[in-house]
């Protein structure tokens, strides 16, 4: 989006317009458009509006009900920390005694929106004009939230009266996703820089940083590395420094609907064991921050596979770290082998699990040729280096 559109969308007559839209599932764009167009409406306008109607539609399902009256542009929407995520950050600043953030990368101001409602006083700093016009819409209804169009990373250093840092670099360009925190926009280093300056600086990084990218944790400089999911999806990492870190080292949090809970440890590998009765697969916050050792020394459960993110137990230990389940049966792996099992269960509907062994299971499902009426969940992974089906049930948690 160019800076024109973005003082187009901020008309008040549009911005009237785009509030009295339907729903944006309950319509057809293009006969909508259509309408419009023919009640005298300029075509450029049109699209913007409804363009908004369907990111507002979109961004529900990370913002909610904050998601009506803001303004988005399609990558904004896509990098905007999901507000639930946003609120445990702006709690760090807010538990840690800050009060003045600098918002080095605002996007369109989610996390500048969290941490002004907490009562902390915002700078949002914001590259590119259009955006910047945008979060300065989203974030009107905080007085001490202040958009300022500029690059931060040559700005910040020369604001007075900061006293804590956030960060959420670009990852993403045309060609996708930046993995490389070196081609991070601004590059993590450059951003941990900040840190002689602000001891108080969080950054939101991708879930899938190397290790060996995070700086050391010491007592004098500590600094927390969380991996958090929410409902099953691993959606960030954070990097939290000096009176932000909650815990040297890695932490995994795992949010499903209201309920949170974090895991924190020094990733340790885990013991490797035969196959017992109970079959465990971690979170993926859990696998990310390299704790599935210390989820199986707190399980009492061992790897299957020194190189499998599975752990097994002799006894069930409900835990909000993993998806457990009881195993039914266990067999060496072949699609004749497992088909003839499935078909004594008389099962009919099956879920396929797989880590460690090249099957995608879509081609597999129709091979498998099942009649029956029962459901089943199958998991295909390696045991002791060997390939192995296992049918197994879900425990209840």
């Amino acid at each position: 989006m160019d800076a024109d559109t973005a003082r187009l969308l901020l008309a008040p007559e549009t911005l009237a317009l785009i509030d009295r839209l339907p729903p944006y599932d309950s319509i057809e764009p293009l006969a909508f458009g259509s309408r419009l167009r023919a009640e005298g409406l300029d075509g450029r306008l049109v699209a913007a509006v409804l363009t908004q109607a369907e990111l507002r539609s979109r961004a529900r399902g990370k913002l909610g009900e904050f998601a009506v009256g803001m303004l988005f542009t399609r990558e904004g929407l896509e990098q905007a920390t999901r507000l639930s995520v946003a609120g445990r950050h702006a709690r760090r600043y807010a538990s840690a005694g800050c009060t003045r953030v600098a918002d080095l990368t605002a996007g369109l101001g989610v996390d500048a929106m969290a941490l002004a409602a907490l009562g902390l006083a915002v700078m949002a700093f914001e590259l590119d004009e259009a955006t910047a016009l945008l979060a300065d819409h989203n974030l009107r209804h905080w007085d001490d939230a202040v958009v300022v169009h500029a690059d931060s990373m040559a700005t910040v250093r020369r604001v007075d009266g900061m006293d804590a840092v956030f960060a959420d670099p670009a990852r993403r360009t045309g060609r996708g996703r930046r993995h490389d925190p070196r081609d991070y926009s601004p590059a993590l280093d450059d951003v941990l820089a900040l840190r002689d300056q602000f001891p108080a600086l969080g950054v939101k990084v991708g879930p899938g940083i190397p290790h060996d990218a995070i700086p050391a944790s010491t007592t004098d400089a500590p600094v927390e590395a969380q991996w958090v999911s929410v409902d099953g999806d691993v959606v960030e990492a954070g990097l939290w420094c000096g009176p932000l870190a909650r815990t040297h080292g890695h932490s995994a949090l795992v949010v499903r609907g209201s309920d949170a809970h974090e895991l924190a440890a020094d990733p340790i590998p885990g013991e490797v064991g035969p196959l017992g009765e109970y079959l465990y697969e971690p979170d993926g916050a859990v696998i990310r921050a390299g704790l599935v050792g210390p989820l199986g020394a707190r399980l009492d459960a061992r790897l299957v596979d020194p190189t499998i993110a599975y752990l097994t137990a002799d006894a069930p230990h409900p835990t909000p770290f993993a998806h457990g389940y009881r195993v039914l049966e266990a067999m060496p792996y072949s699609t004749q082998r497992l088909a003839k099992a499935l078909r004594e269960r008389g099962v009919g509907r099956v879920e396929i699990k797989k880590r460690g062994i090249d099957v995608t299971p879509e081609r597999l499902r129709p091979q498998l040729k099942l009649r029956g009426t029962e459901a089943a969940t199958v998991v295909l992974t390696r045991i002791a280096g060997r390939h192995t089906a296992l049918l197994v049930e879900p425990l209840d948690r």
